[in-house]
């Protein structure tokens, strides 16, 4: 497994895994599917450019309460075995390792369920954690739903600690999360 900055030539499995029913996102999963099959359908170029995003030039972001708030440098790469395989995206703030309170954490990924248990998660995340240390940072947060095991063990397998236990709040619908943190 690798990953790959998303491009034409990868879309269409990207594609297939939306209209089965995975989402990039672990918040908003179905609603988020749907966004970017739509957005997909309407300009496939500016979708896949809108997935890399190191200056936050895309504007603001309407988390799951319908707040915006400005939106951080960041990129997503696709998993990619000869197949699409899943998503892991990385915001940060330039010059800190810090990051403001509607933001859970640099790191977030998704395997499709039929990729899983094959350690494309683990992988990744280690890859993504080069580019983090070369980006200044001294450490990423990534943060897990308290029963989502299999995610704390990929955090765990690249050197992350369990930092806190929180609610998430209203924005992401006052339920408990685990912070975890890596130090780079």
């Amino acid at each position: 497994m690798k990953l790959v900055v998303p491009a034409l030539e990868y879309l269409e499995g990207y594609k297939e895994a939306l209209q089965r029913g995975w989402s990039p996102d672990n918040v908003r999963l179905e609603v988020a599917a749907r966004e970017e099959l739509a957005k997909i359908a309407a300009d496939p170029v500016a979708f896949v450019a809108s997935l890399d995003d190191p200056e936050a030039k895309s504007g603001p972001v309407t988390l799951g309460d319908g707040s915006k708030v400005p939106r951080l440098p960041g990129y997503r790469r696709w998993m990619w075995d000869g197949e699409f395989c899943g998503s892991i995206g990385f915001r940060w703030q330039k010059g800190t390792s810090a990051l403001p309170p509607y933001v859970l954490g640099h790191i977030g990924y998704a395997v499709v369920p039929w990729k899983r248990r094959l350690g494309y998660a683990t992988r990744a995340l280690a890859l993504l954690l080069d580019d983090a240390r070369r980006r200044g940072l001294d450490h990423v947060a990534l943060t897990t739903d308290p029963d989502n095991e299999a995610s704390q063990r990929v955090i765990l397998a690249n050197g992350g600690t369990l930092h806190e236990h929180f609610n998430a709040g209203a924005a992401y619908g006052d339920t408990d999360h685990l912070r975890f943190v890596i130090r780079l």
